[in-house]
């Protein structure tokens, strides 16, 4: 599907994803939820790929928190630069490395109804316009939560398919 470009397709893209997702891991029984994926990946398992998607919705929500009281956030997290994701990422599997499937499903619906509350009540316009927000720079909110959304879930999709696929 194309990058969302209206606040409607946003929201759906974002809960088509999410959906999507949860419904491919459901389709697995429990035992195989938690089987480690071959080696080659950091995320090791399914519950380490949905921890990274919960700790990256918290990150995106504390952005825009920050963020809208005219502060510009230490993106994408303090001591981190964009060029360094890698090894932010790293940092997160360490700290879920002993994390609950159950509990970081859970926490991850929970992030995700948050995100999906900061995009509704915002207009397509505030969601959409370029620069419109001092800390989003050059790009638009949109694009923010098009990344953390709809984007991310297609990759952790992408990932575990391929992972369940050996």
């Amino acid at each position: 599907m194309p990058r969302p470009k209206t606040k409607s397709a946003l929201i759906h893209l974002s809960n088509f994803n999410f959906d999507k997702l949860f419904t491919f891991i459901n389709s697995f029984e429990e035992k195989e939820q938690l089987k480690e994926f071959p080696k080659g990946t950091m995320n090791r398992n399914i519950t380490d790929v949905l921890a990274h998607l919960h700790h990256w919705h918290l990150m995106m929500l504390d952005w825009y928190k920050v963020g809208m009281t005219g502060i510009k956030p230490e993106m994408p997290a303090k001591g981190y630069t964009w060029k360094t994701t890698p090894e932010l990422n790293l940092e997160i599997w360490k700290k879920y490395s002993d994390a609950d499937l159950l509990k970081i499903k859970n926490n991850l619906q929970n992030s995700f109804l948050r995100v999906q509350e900061l995009i509704s009540k915002h207009t397509e316009e505030e969601l959409f316009e370029k620069k419109r927000y001092k800390w989003t720079g050059t790009t638009s909110l949109a694009s923010y939560l098009i990344s953390a959304t709809s984007s991310h879930y297609d990759w952790a999709y992408k990932l575990i398919k391929k992972a369940k696929k050996f």
